[in-house]
């Protein structure tokens, strides 16, 4: 049975603190889809960065670094993607929202959307 070495679990331990670290944000922004307090230019350039950082990661041999740096590139990946499918719509409020019109259907009379500026 070959030995791990100190490094090596150094390495491991740290890629499931980082990743656990993570993962709470990644949950949150899959089932909210409230992507508003993203911001774009942040979440580009964490994928830029990760895809040049992955030219150096990926010379090293295989080890947790590469299960870090994975599990980075997949989850900024994941942001961006949700991001532009949910995030824009959340910047641009919707012509109801805009207009002022009420959008639950339990806070108007009979259940019907209502202007605010209607009797």
């Amino acid at each position: 049975m070959a030995m791990v070495s100190l490094p090596t679990l150094a390495g491991l331990a740290s890629t499931v603190i980082f990743a656990a670290s993570t993962l709470p944000m990644l949950v949150k922004a899959y089932r909210s889809r409230d992507l508003g307090s993203y911001s774009l230019g942040n979440i580009v350039l964490a994928n830029v960065g990760n895809s040049v950082h992955s030219i150096y990661v990926y010379s090293l041999p295989p080890g947790p670094i590469w299960l870090l740096h994975s599990f980075y590139l997949v989850s900024t990946a994941l942001m961006l993607g949700w991001y532009l499918r949910y995030g824009l719509r959340k910047s641009y409020p919707s012509r109801t929202a805009r207009d002022g019109w009420i959008a639950r259907r339990g806070d108007a009379p009979g259940g019907f959307l209502a202007s605010p500026h209607t009797g």
